[in-house]
């Protein structure tokens, strides 16, 4: 019971993985869609579309980094 904090870190980093990579891929396939739909707009979309990318993947590394650090504390 005393590593019991293991395994919730454990459970927090894979729900962190899955839920950006489902997130990215979401948004990734609906820029490709638009892009396929409307191509002379794929510059706008390409833009439209990367700053929530790396919002998206910042807060995954931040999730992960916070996990771990909560593991280094114990």
């Amino acid at each position: 019971m005393e590593n019991l904090h293991l395994l919730g870190v454990g459970l927090g980093l894979g729900l962190i993985v899955i839920g950006a990579g489902m997130g990215i891929g979401r948004l990734a396939a609906a820029a490709a869609e638009g892009i396929a739909r409307q191509p002379e707009a794929s510059d706008k979309i390409t833009a439209a579309v990367n700053l929530p990318l790396f919002l998206l993947e910042g807060v995954a590394i931040l999730g992960e980094v916070f996990a771990l650090l909560i593991v280094l504390m114990k």
